[in-house]
């Protein structure tokens, strides 16, 4: 198997480059998605190339990786060499163009540019969000938190709870006052998420993929449909058992060879 190295890829169809690009992002993601974004493909980008070129440690651009991950702006894949190659290399595919969950799972599965995304909408998750203020004001949320909320609520909504039963469960019997709000909504959140539904069909066989989406955070192989904002759920901080606490253990980043998913 070829040796990792995380070389950049640009990804296609991206919007020309402006003033504005990384205007969405905190300062400092937006600092190194624009060094990211210059950096031309097949140049490494691991967070201690990073290092050695940014006023980053790499623990700072670890975080700023996910961040850039969940925002849309890159996901790491593994992939044949080349066309006719055996052999796997893994990559970071990034787009100065923020893509939805569903543009890099079309793009994985196709292999060819899909249709651009339009304009960004507000997720459903994100709405319920910001509902909760005007559903209670004591549960106002800034756009910020609710950004910062948006993948846990995400998680709620994909084990099949409505917005409205969202909104009901996080407003019923607040405490009054309540001291902040979004750190509260993120103890609601996280206490009471329901299980997740049984499943209800089994996936019909498909041709091997041409390309693997991993986990921007740990490098873990995964479904795209797994990998919301390309992080594992784990490494969104969902399903982790009360006993490994704030600093879980780590996972194994032992990859298997090809195109495998863990069990």
């Amino acid at each position: 198997m070829a040796s990792p190295g995380y070389g950049k890829r640009s990804a296609p169809g991206q919007a020309p480059r402006d003033a504005d690009t990384f205007a969405h992002l905190p300062a400092r993601e937006a600092y190194i998605a624009s060094h990211i974004d210059r950096l031309p493909d097949g140049a490494a980008m691991d967070v201690k190339m990073l290092a050695k070129e940014l006023p980053y440690g790499q623990q700072a651009l670890r975080t700023a990786l996910n961040n850039l991950s969940e925002a849309g702006h890159l996901r790491r894949v593994r992939e044949p060499a080349d066309e006719d190659s055996t052999q796997w290399v893994f990559r970071t595919y990034f787009s100065r163009t923020a893509r939805s969950d569903a543009w890099w799972e079309r793009w994985l599965n196709d292999g060819d540019e899909p249709q651009p995304d339009p304009k960004p909408q507000r997720s459903p998750a994100y709405d319920a969000l910001a509902a909760l203020g005007r559903t209670d004001a004591r549960l106002a949320l800034s756009a910020k938190e609710c950004a910062a909320l948006e993948p846990l609520a995400a998680e709620w909504l994909a084990r099949g709870i409505p917005p409205a039963q969202l909104i009901a469960t996080l407003t019923a019997g607040l405490p009054s006052p309540v001291h902040h709000s979004a750190a509260f909504t993120r103890t609601r959140l996280t206490e009471k998420m329901p299980p997740e539904p049984p499943p209800t069909r089994t996936p019909a066989a498909t041709a091997p993929a041409r390309r693997i989406m991993e986990c921007t955070s740990c490098r873990t192989p995964g479904r795209p449909e797994a990998l919301s904002g390309g992080l594992c759920r784990p490494c969104r901080g969902l399903n982790v058992p009360d006993a490994a606490g704030p600093g879980r253990a780590r996972r194994s980043t032992k990859r298997p060879y090809g195109p495998t998913w863990p069990v």
